[in-house]
């Protein structure tokens, strides 16, 4: 495992202490969907990078606040309320079914009673939190390492949503897919999809072009940032994007360029700047956004 900023997350290597930091993230978003108002497209469940992991948004309790941070330095999970009062759970190799009572026992200590839907979402065969001892394994090198990665490629992101005047997302964390993200609207309202649940129509009822980063998953092998317009426009997927690793993906209908090629490069920063511009140039272009009116002046 290399140290310093990109440091290297071959999937491989890491796959099952992910699916751990997966399952702990699902248990925190839920609290954070119990606990705060429905905002544009579910941002307040979305987790924001901090100097030292993820945080929820604050949370309304019992008159005051409440948020949830992920440190992946000390390798615990901070329940902090307004009023001073703190509880800490250990980040460690332990079943998710124990994880889940910990916090759910630290919130009872805190005086805060949260019920919350406990079937994870987004992925395969999903076990409920409180039965599932198969999820098990955290590694901190890698959640560190992940953590690194995240905070070496947050710049770019934030820079590339400065540009736009637009509606913009901020660049946040969705814990069912895992996956970092920002989202650029044309502001107008998209068709709505048949038979869409209501997640997926208030995720897409604009239209949108993303870009994030994702470790990778199923089909995908490795860790990936990736780009997408939806409702997508004719000629998308045969567009002319930048760097030359970046291809377009047939089954999930995105751009994707691989990590390891941007860890990799002479200017990470760069290749993956050259990504979100050059990707979304050809999305705004062939649907005909505005961007005159949704961009910065350089």
């Amino acid at each position: 495992m290399s140290a310093g900023a990109w440091p290297a997350l071959p999937l491989a290597d890491w796959r099952e202490t992910y699916a751990t930091m997966h399952m702990a993230s699902q248990v925190i978003g839920k609290v954070a969907l119990a606990m705060t108002p429905l905002t544009n497209h579910w941002w307040n469940i979305a987790l924001r990078p901090t100097s030292r992991g993820l945080a929820s948004a604050p949370m309304r309790s019992m008159g005051g606040s409440l948020t949830a941070d992920f440190d992946w330095i000390d390798h615990r999970l901070v329940l902090q309320c307004s009023d001073g009062r703190t509880e800490i759970v250990a980040l460690r190799s332990e079943p998710i079914a124990d994880f889940y009572a910990a916090v759910m026992q630290a919130l009872h200590r805190l005086g805060i009673e949260v019920r919350i839907r406990t079937l994870p979402v987004e992925v395969p065969e999903p076990i409920r939190f409180e039965e599932d001892r198969t999820h098990a394994t955290y590694d901190p090198q890698w959640a560190n390492a992940f953590w690194r990665a995240l905070e070496s490629m947050w710049p770019v992101f934030e820079g590339f949503r400065g540009k736009f005047i637009g509606k913009c997302s901020p660049v946040h964390f969705f814990w069912g897919s895992f996956d970092l993200a920002c989202t650029r609207f044309s502001g107008r309202r998209a068709p709505q999809r048949p038979g869409a649940d209501a997640v997926t129509r208030e995720a897409y009822s604009h239209e949108v072009i993303s870009a994030g980063f994702w470790p990778g998953g199923g089909a995908i092998t490795e860790a990936a940032f990736y780009a997408y317009a939806a409702p997508e426009p004719e000629g998308f997927a045969l567009s002319q994007v930048a760097p030359a690793q970046a291809v377009y993906n047939t089954e999930l209908h995105e751009f994707l360029l691989p990590y390891e090629a941007v860890r990799t490069s002479p200017s990470p920063e760069k290749a993956l700047e050259s990504f979100l511009e050059s990707t979304y140039a050809a999305g705004a272009r062939l649907a005909r956004w505005d961007r005159a009116a949704l961009e910065r002046p350089a």
